[in-house]
């Protein structure tokens, strides 16, 4: 009942233009990896213990990482400047291949101002300016992704996933500007958030697709999008 409540109200968002529809544009093996609030799905193809996994925004949710580290015995590099996913991550009994780094991603290297979810019980924090007012925000150090490779001495990504409230269409853009190798793109778009607009998630599927990169799957939720460089 539930899940066609949802489908339901996804297709009235669509028909009111909050919402895009959108079919895989290739077919590639597909592996679900984590919980059903935090599970992304990946193409298994090439991906070893040798794979280099960037994870941006990590919450309260690392199903998603512990279960490639499981399942491949590779390392997942772990990123979220939050306060509070910090404190939880530094709660959490860790394996040694889950690496966590304290900082964020954006289109820039410096400070980026980060406000916080209007329920004080989530988590996820934005860098779209919020109901919440400018005296409610933080500063969090972030740095451009070619940034990020170059500390971490990686030369390639092989699955980069970002849930990354809203930020992702900057991110994005400066990533394929950067000619950076990355093989997988795993991305939650935010059209639905009341600044943001569909037609950014149309644009920006569209300039992945401009650079050889092709949807392989999309959730029912019709937020999280995984690409495929070809």
């Amino acid at each position: 009942m539930k899940r066609t409540l949802r489908k339901l109200r996804r297709v009235i968002w669509i028909l009111q233009g909050k919402d895009l529809y959108c079919r895989p544009e290739v077919r590639r093996s597909c592996e679900r990896h984590g919980s059903d609030y935090g599970g992304w799905h990946i193409c298994p193809e090439q991906i070893d213990r040798h794979s280099i996994v960037y994870s941006f925004g990590v919450g309260e949710d690392i199903s998603f990482d512990l279960s490639l580290i499981e399942r491949y015995g590779l390392q997942v590099h772990a990123f979220d400047p939050t306060p509070k996913s910090i404190r939880w991550v530094e709660s959490q009994p860790l394996p040694n291949n889950f690496i966590f780094h304290d900082y964020g991603v954006a289109d820039y290297d410096g400070e980026a101002a980060f406000y916080p979810p209007e329920n004080p019980a989530h988590v996820s924090h934005t860098m779209l300016p919020s109901s919440g007012g400018p005296a409610r925000k933080i500063l969090v150090k972030v740095h451009r992704l070619v940034t990020i490779m170059k500390m971490l001495g990686h030369q390639k990504i092989d699955i980069l996933k970002m849930d990354i409230e809203g930020a992702e269409y900057a991110v994005l853009a400066d990533l394929l500007n950067s000619d950076i190798e990355v093989s997988q793109i795993l991305v939650e778009f935010h059209h639905r958030f009341n600044n943001v607009r569909v037609d950014q998630t149309r644009q920006a599927i569209k300039l992945l697709n401009q650079h050889r990169y092709r949807l392989f799957h999309v959730a029912a939720s019709g937020e999280e999008y995984a690409f495929i460089r070809e």
